[in-house]
C-alpha cells in the first residue's frame, strides 16, 4: 500500500495526526527533500529505508514504490503542504493503477493556508473577495493559455501564487496588464510556519524590490489583494439582525 502524505506547511507539529501516524508505520519513506521539513523524519521507526525524491525521476520514484509492493511493505510518499496542490501525484497514481498497486491521499494543511495565519489575514472578507485564486506565473513550466496571470489578475479576487518569487517581475507585468494597480496591497510570506518565517507587508509595486532587498528567491507564498488592508462589511451569520436556521433575527417576526 502506498500513502500520499501532506507533510503540512513546515512545521512539524502542523501535519495531520493521520500522516503523523502513518509516518509512524511505514516501512519506506519517500519524501520531497527540497521542500518538506527534515525533523518529520524522526517520526520514521528505526528499520524505515528513507529516499529523497529530489534527486529522483518519476520512474525512480514508482520503481522503489513497486519494489516495496512486491515486498510487502508501506510506502509513505511525503509531500510538502498537501499533495493535491502542485503535489505532481497525478502521474505517480496513474502509473500505480497500471501497477495494480493500491494507495490512499492523506491531505494536509497547505502553505497558503499557513501564509494567511502567519499575516492574521482572511482571504474572504464580505464585499471585498468572496473567491481565492491560486495559481502560479509562467515560467519554464507552461500554464494553459486560458490561465494567463492577465486574465485570472481581472477578476479582482484574492490571488495567491505558488512558485513564483523568483519571477516577480514577469508576475508584476501581468498583474498591471490585467488592470491591477501598482498600489495594490501585496505580501510574501516566505517558509510560513517554519522557525525562519518571515513575512512581508507592501504593495504590487514594491515586490521585486521587497523579494530582493531580502534576499528572498524561493519557498514563498505571495498574496495580492485588498484583503490585506481594507475596510470590509461585518459577516451576515453573526448579525443579531440575521435569522439562521439555529436562531432568529432580533428584528424578525415572531411565529
Amino acid at each position: 500500500m502506498v500513502n500520499f502524505v501532506g507533510a503540512g506547511p513546515g512545521a512539524p507539529d502542523l501535519i495531520t495526526l493521520r500522516g503523523k501516524k502513518l509516518l509512524s508505520e511505514a516501512d519506506v519513506i519517500i519524501y520531497a527533500g527540497s521542500l518538506v521539513n527534515k525533523e518529520l523524519l524522526n517520526l520514521k521507526k528505526e528499520s524505515c529505508k528513507v529516499y529523497n525524491s529530489a534527486y529522483m525521476t518519476l520512474e525512480a520514484v514508482t520503481d522503489i514504490m513497486a519494489d516495496a509492493e512486491n515486498n510487502g511493505l508501506m510506502t509513505v510518499r511525503l509531500h510538502t503542504g498537501d499533495p493535491s496542490v502542485y503535489g505532481a501525484i497525478r502521474e505517480q497514481m496513474d502509473i500505480l493503477d497500471e501497477k495494480n498497486i493500491q494507495y490512499s491521499v492523506c491531505p494536509g494543511v497547505s502553505s497558503f493556508c499557513a501564509a494567511a495565519a502567519a499575516l492574521n489575514i482572511e482571504y474572504t472578507l464580505p464585499a471585498v473577495s468572496q473567491t481565492v485564486i491560486i495559481t502560479r506565473v509562467e515560467g519554464r513550466t507552461p500554464v494553459p493559455s486560458g490561465e494567463d496571470l492577465s486574465l485570472l489578475a481581472s477578476h479582482r479576487a484574492t490571488m495567491v501564487l505558488f512558485l513564483s518569487t523568483g519571477l516577480i517581475r514577469e508576475l508584476t507585468e501581468k498583474l498591471y496588464s490585467g488592470g491591477i494597480s501598482p498600489n495594490t496591497p501585496a505580501a510574501i510570506v516566505y517558509k510560513a510556519s517554519w522557525n525562519d518565517e518571515r513575512k512581508i507587508i507592501c504593495t504590487v509595486k514594491e515586490l521585486y524590490d521587497a523579494a530582493k532587498k531580502n534576499g528572498i528567491e524561493n519557498t514563498a507564498i505571495i498574496i495580492i489583494g485588498d484583503v490585506l488592508n481594507c475596510g470590509y462589511e461585518r459577516s451576515c451569520l453573526y448579525n443579531p439582525s440575521f435569522t439562521t436556521m439555529f436562531r432568529k433575527g432580533e428584528n424578525a417576526e415572531n411565529e
